[in-house]
């Protein structure tokens, strides 16, 4: 579903994009905004995933690890 709101495009931009949508085989003004924009957002998505995995990863070298083997290793632990 598309929702209708408006957008502020600098003025070369809008020249530009006003020149050359029929050229680049889009249909209309807004189709090429539409497209723009989505490809802006695609981008963002995927900076942020990047930040968010970063952090995490942060965040789990922070944390102490459980040293898994500690119940098996003690006095009576042959090594083989």
């Amino acid at each position: 579903m598309l929702i209708r709101t408006k957008v502020q495009l600098d003025e070369k931009h809008y020249r530009f994009i006003k020149q050359v949508y029929k050229d680049l085989n889009y249909r209309s003004l807004s189709e090429y905004v539409r497209e723009a924009v989505g490809e802006k957002v695609k981008k963002d998505r995927k900076k942020l995933r990047e930040q968010m995995r970063q952090a995490a990863m942060e965040g789990i070298g922070k944390t102490a690890y459980e040293n898994l083997f500690e119940d098996i290793e003690g006095d009576g632990f042959e090594g083989g």
